[in-house]
């Protein structure tokens, strides 16, 4: 059995050997090395996503508080 952290819950993800899958005991993930890859790119992405968000929206803050109105 191999042990890495669930994307969904940050749990233990347990090898199951006979469906070739894993498992989170947590949430009940239960998904192949391929899908829990994919599971952490869009999770990735979506971080990337909402700092760009939240650095914009303070960019524009800023912007708006220094401007002579």
């Amino acid at each position: 059995m191999s042990s890495n952290f669930c994307p969904e819950c940050g749990g233990v993800l347990f090898y199951d050997n006979l469906s070739r899958r894993y498992v989170c005991k947590s949430c009940g993930l239960y998904a192949t090395r391929e899908e829990i890859s994919d599971i952490k790119e869009r999770m990735k992405e979506e971080e990337i996503r909402e700092k760009k968000k939240k650095r914009e929206y303070k960019e524009y803050l800023e912007w708006w508080l220094k401007s002579n109105k």
